[in-house]
């Protein structure tokens, strides 16, 4: 069994079909890349894989359980975490904070305890912590654990996004275009760093338009255009789909 099984995920916006009928599966422990030009659906499939929208028609398997028409908290309980296209950070809240978000997916304790403060929730709080510190630390970025996340450079604040998404200790890991705005010795860094993803036992699902990332890291590729799936293969075959070389390059 797959860790995550799409079947005929379909997402209408009035009379545009956004999504239609895409079906593929990410084993579990793989890095697979979706990729296709602006418009194709990637980022509309990943709000549909991640619970931000609900789809039309299909059906999404996270270790055979349908996860599709879930909340995004829920989802991100069951083993899911994303990151975004367009920055989704508290601006006014520190780094740590910010990070601690992302690991309160998988708190247990009440509303009442935590106001309430007692004994149990101020336990939970400092495991939290804990968590959140120890992906920072794997980024590298522990240093900017008391700075306020809207005054850190575009290139911080995307690893801290990625500390949140770790911090919940994922099974599998959505990035959607992690290497957007980075420089080639950035986007190394970047290869480089979902290899210790990988290693960490994650499975990774990325969203991305850098070719040579995707090339480099993921071992099979979707391309997706105008919303359909148009190919599904290891990175080498892809690029010779006369079907995805016209897309890319015309006819």
């Amino acid at each position: 069994m797959a860790l995550l099984e799409v079947d005929g995920l379909s997402k209408r916006f009035g009379g545009v079909r956004a999504v239609h009928g895409v079906s593929f599966r990410v084993e579990k422990g793989a890095v697979k890349g979706v990729i296709g030009p602006n418009g194709a659906g990637k980022t509309t499939l990943f709000d549909l894989l991640s619970g931000f929208r609900a789809p039309d028609e299909g059906a999404v398997r996270l270790r055979g359980r349908r996860i599709d028409g879930r909340a995004p908290h829920e989802i991100a309980a069951l083993g899911l975490s994303r990151t975004f296209q367009n920055l989704k950070l508290f601006s006014h809240m520190t780094v740590l904070e910010n990070v601690m978000v992302g690991r309160h997916t998988r708190s247990r304790g009440g509303f009442l305890s935590g106001m309430l403060s007692l004994p149990g929730a101020r336990r939970q709080e400092r495991r939290i912590e804990a968590a959140a510190l120890e992906a920072m630390d794997f980024l590298g970025i522990s240093a900017l654990a008391g700075s306020a996340a809207g005054s850190l450079s575009y290139g911080q604040q995307r690893g801290v996004e990625l500390a949140r998404a770790l911090a919940a200790e994922p099974e599998l890991l959505l990035l959607d275009e992690p290497a957007a705005g980075l420089n080639m010795r950035e986007t190394a860094d970047l290869a480089r760093l979902i290899g210790r993803i990988r290693g960490r036992g994650t499975t990774v699902l990325i969203v991305e338009h850098d070719m040579s990332l995707v090339m480099g890291t993921c071992d099979e590729v979707v391309v997706l255009c105008f919303g359909e799936k148009i190919a599904d293969a290891a990175p080498q075959v892809v690029q010779r789909d006369p079907d995805v070389v016209r897309v890319y390059l015309g006819e």
